[in-house]
């Protein structure tokens, strides 16, 4: 397929790395529940029953705030469903709940002139507003014929925009990855630059109708994707005078601790920079349990305002917007092209590992076993070490003066941004075996490693460098938020050679190891196990999407570095499938569809058969092993 080269020119866009603070946005109007300019960053969730079923959305959205959601979305397939939410946005306020809804619409632009009549905000996706569903179709278009689609869209989008104003409501434009459309996928290709370009085409029109209620998302299930469109997109609008509020979210994040680790790393990697003003975990589970994930998210974030300054300065060539992986020369196994490490902590004598997800290097500090694991190496403190096989010094920044005389091959440094002064960075330049584990214990500890990492490439030094991330949790979930969303964007941007994760507190180290490598394989830098691309679910899933869930990592757990898409139904089903290597995707009620890549295989198969038949797909494929 042959792409247009359109790539979008950002002049002079910088945001502040190393010091938090929020992006100024403007104020958006949503029923009684204002977002952006300096409003908190507000939580929402989506409902996963029929929108014909009064009660039951009723009933769900009530969990939902109950549990602290500030926005209740609503699928709307059909005029029908539309209508409908009239019904259960007034059961809502008859009960006292006054929080906004939001209509979500694919297809099908009528449906959403109904939902603006009921609701306080409604989603459009530009890849199905006007565009027909994506196909996969290379589709060829002069300048002439383009800008004539875009009128197509002006055409229908405008009358829309003055209907929602008469009735204050207010739009949310959603660009999915999963669905972007035949027409910009044919000109853009599928990149950042697409997605973008999709959303801008809907807000200039917004602006030129002078419509300021909008919020703005761009959603896909690979991290890595969305953080860099965004990153464009805020570009972007900044250099068109736009200031508009950011919806964020990692769609189809999965459950459990993948679902939250996954988010994490997206949604952690935008808030840290301020982006961010509403923001939904998508998981695989009931609709009320995204909620508290959502907030201790966002407000373990929000600790970093008002923090002391860091003066960091960006080093030479760093893209914000298309960052590389900081070049660094390898040391055995650490840096260079190689994916980033792990070093796990066992200074109590436990040395039991998960064979899967064994660390790189153990740091066992003053404490090292008389008998080390086969395959396991230690890294020990510099004063006990005595070149003992398998093991490695570890240097404190006090210990710089006795480092020239020890003749390991690899010696580690701990060390802050505020202790790489003159000292550090000769001895440094002298010892290229060094690999820095950084630490830090400022409020914004983030500012300071990204600040560690640029000077040294300022100094033209190139040794590796290990993040050091330390905790006091005693509940898994809050162990692992934290952890992600404190390396997320140092992944985004390149700067990671290994993550190492500490916690006093009662969580197992096994559980500590998984979360570092979950971390990476969140992040794409590093795969470890299966991959699952599974949605959320809502009013349009066709199945039993939890059980099937289940059924399927069962089946597939052991298939290292395989991705499986689950989706519920046909939206962002074969968008997304492009990203996974099989999929599952809901086709009618009780039916299912199965891809390879984004290709369907198989048709409207039952439900209670479509599990064995994507095993036996994949079997077919050579990708099954034992």
């Amino acid at each position: 397929m042959t792409i247009v080269n359109c790539q979008l020119s950002i002049v002079n866009y910088q945001v502040d790395l190393f010091n938090y603070s929020r992006r100024e946005t403007s104020v958006v109007n949503i029923g009684a529940t204002p977002m952006g300019g300096s409003n908190p960053i507000r939580l929402q969730s989506m409902t996963n029953t029929p929108t014909q079923d009064t009660d039951a959305c009723v009933a769900q959205a009530k969990r939902i705030v109950d549990a602290g959601g500030e926005y209740v979305r609503l699928t709307a397939q059909g005029v029908k469903e539309a209508e409908n939410l009239r019904n259960i946005n007034a059961a809502l306020r008859r009960d006292g709940y006054d929080v906004p809804l939001v209509a979500d619409i694919h297809f099908n632009p009528r449906v959403a002139d109904v939902a603006a009549q009921y609701v306080e905000k409604v989603r459009i996706n530009p890849g199905n507003y006007v565009d027909a569903a994506r196909t996969f179709k290379h589709l060829e278009y002069t300048d002439e014929e383009y800008a004539g689609e875009l009128r197509k869209i002006r055409d229908r989008f405008v009358p829309f925009l003055r209907l929602c104003k008469e009735h204050h409501t207010a739009i949310r434009i959603g660009v999915n990855h999963g669905s972007l459309s035949d027409r910009i996928m044919s000109r853009y290709g599928d990149t950042p630059e697409g997605m973008v370009e999709s959303c801008m085409e809907f807000l200039r029109i917004c602006v030129d109708e002078d419509f300021t209620d909008v919020v703005i998302s761009i959603k896909t299930s690979n991290t890595v994707v969305m953080v860099r469109t965004v990153r464009l997109l805020v570009a972007t609008m900044e250099q068109e005078g736009m200031h508009f509020p950011l919806h964020l979210g990692v769609t189809e994040a999965g459950d459990g601790e993948d679902g939250r680790i996954k988010s994490a790393v997206g949604i952690g990697a935008l808030l840290a920079d301020g982006l961010g003003d509403t923001i939904r975990v998508s998981l695989s589970e009931a609709p009320e349990a995204e909620i508290p994930v959502a907030r201790k998210l966002v407000d373990y974030i929000g600790k970093r305002e008002g923090h002391s300054y860091i003066p960091g300065a960006v080093a030479p060539g760093f893209d914000y917007l298309n960052p590389a992986r900081r070049q660094t020369r390898a040391v055995r196994n650490i840096g260079g092209e190689q994916v980033p490490v792990v070093i796990s902590a066992r200074i109590d004598g436990n040395m039991s590992f998960d064979p899967l997800l064994r660390p790189d290097y153990v740091y066992v500090g003053r404490h090292l076993p008389d008998k080390l694991p086969e395959g396991v190496e230690c890294i020990v403190d510099a004063d006990l070490w005595q070149g003992q096989p398998g093991t490695w010094p570890a240097f404190k920044a006090d210990q710089l003066p006795f480092m020239s005389a020890c003749t390991a091959g690899l010696k580690f440094l701990f060390i802050t941004y505020m202790g790489l002064n003159e000292e550090a960075l000769a001895c440094l330049k002298f010892h290229p075996e060094i690999v820095l584990i950084a630490q830090s214990s400022h409020a914004n500890r983030l500012g300071e490693f990204r600040a560690l990492a640029h000077q040294l490439t300022c100094e033209g030094l190139k040794n590796p460098v290990i993040y050091f991330q330390h905790y006091v949790e005693q509940q898994t979930e809050d162990f692992q938020l934290k952890a992600a969303a404190d390396m997320s964007a140092l992944l985004m941007d390149g700067l990671t050679d290994g993550i190492f994760l500490f916690n006093q507190g009662d969580i197992a180290p096994a559980t500590i190891d998984t979360t570092a490598f979950g971390i990476l394989q969140a992040a794409r830098t590093r795969t470890s196990k299966t991959e699952y691309i599974s949605c959320p679910g809502c009013g349009r899933t066709l199945y039993d999407l939890p059980g099937t869930i289940a059924r399927i990592k069962a089946a597939t757990a052991h298939l290292t570095g395989l991705k499986i898409g689950i989706m519920g139904c046909i939206v962002n089903g074969p968008g997304e499938m492009a990203d996974a290597d099989y999929g599952y995707v809901g086709a009618g009620r009780g039916k299912v569809s199965l891809y390879r890549k984004k290709e369907c295989i198989e048709k409207n198969i039952p439900e209670e058969e479509a599990v064995e038949r994507l095993i036996a797909l994949i079997k077919q494929n050579g990708d099954y092993h034992c």
